[in-house]
């Protein structure tokens, strides 16, 4: 029930929610006089939403730093979550990526340079997929594909949301004899990130970060990032409502 509350509310808030129900009520009551102020200011909010650079510049600003591999010590499991496959497109001998595959490369090279000795991969199915395979298993799939030994990879099957993620991965890190008091490296998208690490750090387990997979790119200026209007600006606005939504959810619920 609170996975699909939480849907619910992020779908109210959204720009584009908002932006259609200024310009549906403000035509729905145009021969009022405030109907066509609705309707303006509908128009303003998507002319600033769909901004390129405001919309870079609100993901970089939010979006933690990205941190070198030279720099990081060497760590007994790196925990990676899912969110980053395609479950609604069933198919058996591949894994069909969406935007976040770095969650998924980026592991594996950081096992690959040694940083880490074994991976932790933990997520089930989310929301009404039509695959029935689960996103954990399809990861670990990947990996064994590119060379990751099997008895290297654990998994979890079971998370529905960032908090379960947290709270499973606990389980099977001391159902594996991990000693929890020492630090793992958690491996997610930039923008989720803050969460991520709330709901890590509320179960109990230490963490230190790694952020991969950046919707922001280099602050630049240029005439059509300053006056082109953009849809994909609209998109990375709708992640970081979701994403501010959620933590104040999770806040509000004591998971993070």
């Amino acid at each position: 029930m609170f996975f699909y509350l939480s849907q619910f509310l992020s779908f109210l808030a959204m720009p584009l929610t908002i932006i259609l129900i200024l310009l549906i009520s403000g035509f729905w009551l145009r021969k009022k006089k405030y109907g066509k102020k609705l309707m303006l200011s509908g128009i303003i909010l998507m002319l600033f939403f769909s901004n390129q650079f405001l919309a870079n510049l609100a993901m970089n600003t939010w979006e933690p730093d990205f941190k070198s591999f030279d720099t990081l010590p060497q760590y007994e499991v790196g925990i990676v979550l899912t969110g980053v496959t395609n479950l609604n497109k069933t198919v058996f001998d591949r894994v069909f990526f969406s935007r976040g595959a770095d969650r998924a490369t980026h592991t594996v090279q950081l096992y690959k340079l040694g940083k880490i000795k074994k991976i932790l991969i933990t997520g089930g199915q989310g929301l009404d997929p039509t695959n029935p395979n689960t996103e954990a298993d399809l990861l670990k799939n990947f990996m064994v594909m590119t060379g990751v030994p099997d008895q290297d990879i654990m998994v979890e099957t079971a998370a529905k949301n960032t908090r379960e993620n947290a709270a499973f991965s606990k389980e099977i890190l001391l159902q594996n004899g991990y000693n929890i008091d020492q630090k793992f490296l958690l491996i997610t998208s930039a923008f989720h990130m803050p969460r991520s690490k709330g709901c890590f750090d509320k179960v109990g387990l230490q963490t230190d970060t790694f952020p991969v997979d950046y919707y922001s790119e280099d602050i630049r200026f240029s005439i059509p990032l300053l006056l082109q209007p953009d849809p994909y600006s609209i998109f990375m606005w709708h992640k970081l409502f979701k994403e501010w939504i959620g933590i104040t959810v999770y806040w509000l619920v004591g998971y993070i």
